[in-house]
């Protein structure tokens, strides 16, 4: 596994040419890279010119995905599987987050998460367990990876978007209705927004309100 202070991956600078502000990291899925979220950055960066886009590689090369890399591997799909293995990055998603925040001088609510799928349940899982609040967080086409625990773990409750397709073969958009409830329960904002005709993929009405959303966390950033 790489060394969190390391891992790389594609960036965009703030369109207003200065030092950033705000920061966007993207978490992508699994069998992917940083050079695909990193694509979401010019459709936002007019709407968020004081902030740098970042996608880091997943720690992890993804056996059978040349170029691509997984958070944790996908040997098994059972609940507790998913439970333990949004966990073994953990930590190094946190020690990057830090990192990032330590390099421009910003604090944690100058952060926001954007992850697909598989980066949408290390988003869900890091996020509300960290102890400062990020800014926000975006999940497409995502799940909670281990709602079981998250009662008892939450420490922070940052506000949450939801977006999915509801012909999703690969995560049913049943997810995102769990992870509405469950979060909602535990008294976080979210908002959700199901795509109709959408599989696994962002279609345009999820770029705006991802745009919406990211705007409207940071306007007093």
């Amino acid at each position: 596994m790489s060394d969190p202070q390391t891992l790389d991956g594609p960036v965009v600078r703030p369109a207003s040419g200065a030092d950033p502000r705000l920061l966007v990291i993207f978490l992508h899925g699994y069998g992917s890279n940083g050079q695909d979220l990193i694509g979401l950055a010019p459709y936002w960066r007019a709407a968020l010119p004081n902030t740098l886009f970042i996608s880091p590689n997943a720690p992890q090369p993804c056996p059978g995905a040349p170029g691509g890399y997984q958070w944790w591997p996908l040997t098994s799909l059972t609940p507790q599987a998913r439970a333990e293995g949004v966990r073994q990055s953990a930590g190094v998603l946190n020690a990057f987050i830090d990192a990032q925040m330590a390099r421009y001088g910003l604090t944690d609510d100058k952060v926001a998460l954007v992850g697909f799928s598989q980066g949408t349940m290390m988003a869900l899982h890091v996020g509300p367990r960290r102890k400062k609040a990020l800014a926000g967080i975006v999940g497409y086409s995502g799940m909670l990876a281990d709602p079981q625990a998250l009662a008892a773990e939450v420490v922070t409750k940052p506000p949450v978007l939801l977006v999915h397709g509801d012909v999703d073969g690969v995560l049913p958009v049943a997810s995102l209705h769990d992870a509405d409830t469950a979060l909602g329960a535990l008294g976080f904002s979210v908002s959700s927004h199901v795509s109709r005709g959408l599989a696994h993929s962002i279609d345009a009405d999820g770029l705006k309100l991802g745009e919406t959303f990211l705007t409207g966390v940071f306007k007093d950033a």
